[in-house]
């Protein structure tokens, strides 16, 4: 059971989340200051940094969370799914227990707003594609022990990821330049894409 300090810790905390995102996508990353994140909540610098480790930090902090959640997710598949297959089933199964995990921490409307923020931040987009990287990187490394072969020798479980992982970054920039802002398109679109992935990479496009 959490005891009254660390309840404490954990509220201060997410209210200084849940200031920095407000901050970020209604004035602009760029234009925030850790001691405007720390005065909204009430708190010195100090005290923000004795949380997060700076600006980054703090604006990747929930995209962390729901990647770490599906990573997790991936690895919980049952053994006889494909590779693919595990990754498609664990986004889709997973996607309203990722939404639940965001839901506890900042609004979800808070977080989708953030996406479209780091997609218009160039600092925050390139941090995003470092950040993804590594994401990639365990989701590999888990297809890997999944199916028992050696990441580094064997390029299937690398290039497995980058599909899937193709496939999410089309379905964010869609869903960024769409009037729906719902968490819902974002799920519909990743469907329909990944089911377009054989024809996509193997198929005739012509249709004359």
């Amino acid at each position: 059971m959490e005891t009254l300090r660390e309840r404490k810790k954990r509220r201060t905390r997410e209210s200084l989340l849940r200031a920095a995102l407000e901050l970020f996508t209604t004035q602009g990353y760029e234009r925030t200051t850790v001691d405007e994140i720390a005065e909204a909540v009430d708190v010195s610098q100090r005290t923000f940094f004795r949380y997060f480790a700076g600006k980054e930090d703090v604006a990747f902090a929930v995209q962390d969370m729901a990647e770490a959640a599906f990573v997790g997710a991936v690895r919980a598949r049952p053994p006889h799914e494909a590779p693919m297959r595990a990754l498609r089933q664990a986004f889709l199964e997973s996607w309203d227990e990722l939404q639940e995990t965001v839901e506890a921490v900042v609004p979800v409307e808070l977080h989708l707003r953030m996406y479209r923020t780091i997609e218009a931040e160039p600092a925050l987009f390139a941090a995003r594609l470092r950040r993804l990287a590594a994401t990639e990187e365990a989701l590999a490394r888990v297809l890997a022990e999944r199916e028992g072969v050696d990441v580094d020798a064997d390029p299937r479980p690398r290039l497995a990821v980058a599909v899937f992982g193709g496939v999410m970054r089309v379905t964010e920039r869609q869903w960024c330049t769409s009037e729906d802002s719902g968490a819902e398109l974002i799920r519909t679109l990743t469907t329909s894409y990944l089911d377009q992935v054989g024809s996509a990479l193997t198929g005739n496009w012509r249709t004359t």
